[in-house]
């Protein structure tokens, strides 16, 4: 063994091996020059930057992102979808009123021996409460369905319905009004927290389609 050879010793440093020959079949590339941009990978194109995020839009086009409704708008969205479910509930108890009706209405009648009789009278007077009680229970339900049909139509309505909605709404507003000033004559809490609710609600669904916010979003270009 021989102490000049520094291969021979185990502290020492390893022993440095050649630079490695390029692969067959590849040609040796040069290193870019200073200053020069990094070249794009073989077979993928450039692909151009979207700021933001968003994605590309039409020919000719801004790139826009997709628009969200205004948080009023949204809140006289679910708005709606209470009051048609309150409306659902008072057109179901109408149609029960009306049936409890007629079915006494029917009893009363059974009594009845002549057309001068009082049950006979009171039988008539069944029949006409539940014709009455049945229409009232067909329009709340009818307003139900139109409440719903308006809530659902905010994503992709346009002037239609934001003229229809500040007219439901105004009415709505009108006869909470009514029913509060009603309710302030006879003193009564209960009589005064729901026609207020209801004032409430109504002066949102009318507003929210008339400030700026609103008006922009029935107007917005859609595609």
């Amino acid at each position: 063994m021989s102490f000049g050879d520094p291969n021979n010793n185990p502290y020492g440093p390893p022993p440095q091996q050649p630079p490695a020959a390029p692969g067959y079949g590849y040609p040796q590339q040069a290193p870019p020059a200073a200053g020069t941009p990094p070249q794009q990978g073989y077979g993928f194109p450039q692909q151009p930057g979207y700021p933001g995020g968003g994605y590309p839009g039409y020919p000719g086009g801004n790139v826009m992102a997709p628009p969200s409704m205004p948080g009023l708008l949204v809140t006289a969205r679910v708005f709606l979808f209470i009051i048609s479910a309150v409306q659902i509930l008072g057109g179901l108890v109408y149609l029960y009123i009306a049936a409890f009706v007629n079915d006494v209405s029917d009893s009363v009648g059974d009594y009845s021996t002549s057309s001068d009789d009082p049950f006979d009278a009171a039988s008539d007077f069944g029949d006409m409460a539940t014709g009455v009680l049945a229409v009232i229970a067909l329009v709340i339900l009818g307003l139900a369905a139109l409440s719903i049909t308006l809530g659902v139509k905010f994503g992709k309505g346009g002037q239609g319905v934001r003229i229809t909605t500040v007219v439901y709404g105004a009415l709505g507003t009108i006869v909470g009004l009514l029913l509060l000033f009603v309710g302030l004559d006879t003193g009564m809490a209960s009589a005064i927290i729901f026609p207020l609710l209801w004032v409430i609600f109504g002066a949102v669904i009318t507003a929210a389609p008339v400030v700026p916010s609103g008006t922009a979003w029935f107007s917005r270009p859609r595609y």
